[in-house]
């Protein structure tokens, strides 16, 4: 057959060729030596997984921590089940964790001289490399209906064979010129399929940078590389885009790695260097003592949009994941403080093997003290933000008097030992609720004889001075010990005789703390009782000897 004929019968539109493509239009990047380019290629067909955030983060550090380039591409070739917004639902998750691209579909707009970076806009491009395979006698056009396709395989079921289009099974592979012609003007639908030279028993090895070093069979079967509507499949696209974008690690989820052997080959048939293959282990959850996937159905932290809610900082979610990207960073962590997360060194080849578990209470964990390394004002900044969204009341109380807000966060903040009190935004209501009179309800009670409370808010209200600086206000409240028949001090307590006190100082302060805050644990109370004013605290003991 005249396979340039043929080419020219099928893609007559096509005027570049693959040469321009490769030496032209998308020439070799000029990188540092051990530059990393690296992409993440999601479908816009369902919400952003948290899966999804995590490979991305990968991909993220290999590429900025070596000097080099991290794109975003969207490929949208399943046009069927792209969701309404799902484009836009992706870039804003993404910018929400701070992972920042430099190149790709961004929210300003596509960016970088390897674009369009939308797999729907680079049919052309496809279709000519796909002319190329055509001319050189490595693809050819499949008519075959869903029918004859639906046959091929209940044979295949009945001969015991390797399902898929190929050898004896692929009826279009040996059609003549006249054939295909005559077909084509009769408007018959087709696809364009591989060629493939992969040989039946032939093997494959490849070293993954995760994995290590993967063998499987060799591909035989001539996959669609073109549909009917002209648009690539993904592992045609992939082939194509990764060659012309010059990446040089392709970082993505493991159920990949089954079909890394037709990847191969495609690089192989068009004449173009693999990248190096990094295989990620999916985030996987505890169930009934065995592990699973993270279900976008079963489970709400599979979604992005569940930390937005539930008001996690961006900062906490990717702590927690770098994790459980690399076993060496809570170490580095613990070592570092105080620095960012870009200055550790994360290596692809100190990921797991197998699934990481997502665990909500490790999160929790590590947000606490994410939050407590934040400055006062950066938490009523975020904490306001956040409630402005998602806790219409909560905002109003915090934005009513900005330097209010930063005064009550700013107590107990800092120093080595800060409070890990909120994990996440939607705590802060808990937290800061006896700070307003809108939102301060008395939800604990003390373990004490309501008269004998009484009797120490009787001896407390006389000597109480708002004016008292922490010393002082402690001293203060131990005048009143001895009266009452407590300890002025712990240890004075601890040593005596059982039965010679009623307790000490520190249960003392704790009937001035329920009075005033409704709570048994709070931040330094003479802080509070500071920032609430003498007005406000005088009220709430009185109103709580009423109760008594």
């Amino acid at each position: 057959m005249d396979h340039n004929k043929l080419a020219q019968l099928l893609f007559p539109h096509i005027t570049k060729t693959a040469q321009q493509y490769r030496e032209e239009i998308y020439p070799r990047r000029q990188l540092p030596e051990g530059a990393m380019v690296t992409r993440f290629a999601p479908s816009p067909t369902g919400f952003l997984h948290i899966g999804g955030v995590f490979t991305s983060l990968v991909n993220e550090r290999c590429a900025h921590q070596t000097g080099g380039v991290l794109m975003l591409r969207i490929e949208d070739t399943d046009k069927k089940r792209e969701q309404q917004d799902g484009i836009s639902a992706i870039l804003n998750g993404l910018d929400s964790f701070g992972i920042r691209f430099d190149e790709g579909v961004l929210k300003e707009g596509e960016q970088g001289a390897y674009g369009p970076y939308t797999q729907s806009h680079r049919a052309e491009v496809y279709q000519t490399f796909c002319k190329d395979l055509v001319e050189r006698g490595l693809a050819y056009p499949c008519f075959c209906t869903e029918e004859e396709l639906s046959e091929i395989r209940a044979r295949q079921e009945k001969d015991k064979a390797l399902p898929g289009y190929h050898g004896e099974y692929a009826r279009c592979r040996d059609l003549t010129y006249e054939q295909i012609e005559e077909n084509i003007k009769a408007g018959k639908p087709y696809v364009m399929r591989l060629r493939s030279p992969g040989r039946p028993g032939g093997r494959v090895k490849y070293k993954d940078v995760i994995k290590g070093q993967i063998e499987m069979d060799e591909n035989i079967v001539d996959i669609v590389l073109l549909k009917s509507d002209g648009i690539p499949t993904y592992h045609f696209a992939h082939a194509v885009d990764d060659s012309l974008m010059g990446t040089t690690h392709v970082i993505r989820g493991d159920e990949w790695v089954s079909s890394v052997n037709i990847h191969l080959q495609l690089f192989q048939v068009l004449g173009m260097k693999p990248p190096k293959f990094a295989h990620v282990a999916p985030v996987m959850k505890e169930e009934d003592g065995g592990k699973r996937k993270l279900s976008k159905r079963k489970d709400p932290e599979a979604a992005v949009s569940y930390f937005t809610e539930e008001g996690y900082p961006a900062d906490s979610v990717i702590e927690y994941l770098l994790t459980l990207a690399n076993s060496t960073y809570e170490d580095w962590r613990r070592a570092n403080r105080d620095l960012p997360y870009t200055e550790y060194k994360f290596r692809l080849d100190k990921m797991g093997q197998s699934g990481a578990l997502f665990d909500l209470k490790k999160l929790r964990s590590v947000s606490a003290e994410v939050i407590s390394r934040f400055d006062a004002q950066k938490v009523a900044a975020l904490a306001t933000a956040w409630a402005k969204e998602h806790d219409g009341q909560l905002y109003d109380c915090l934005a009513a008097d900005p330097a209010y807000a930063e005064g009550l966060f700013a107590i107990d903040r800092g120093g080595k030992k800060p409070r890990k009190d909120i994990a996440k935004w939607s705590d802060v209501r808990e937290y800061v609720s006896y700070f307003y009179d809108e939102l301060f309800e008395r939800s604990e009670t003390l373990e004490m004889d309501p008269a004998l409370q009484k009797q120490v808010l009787e001896q407390y209200l006389p000597v109480y001075d708002p004016a008292d600086d922490r010393d002082t206000w402690f001293a203060r409240m131990k005048t009143i010990c001895p009266a009452l028949g407590f300890a002025s001090e712990v240890k004075e307590f601890k040593s005596a005789e059982p039965g010679t006190f009623k307790g000490h100082v520190g249960d003392v302060s704790a009937v001035v703390r329920m009075a005033v805050t409704g709570r048994k644990n709070t931040p330094d109370l003479c802080s509070v009782m500071a920032l609430l004013g003498k007005e406000r605290c005088e009220k709430r003991i009185r109103d709580y000897m009423e109760t008594l």
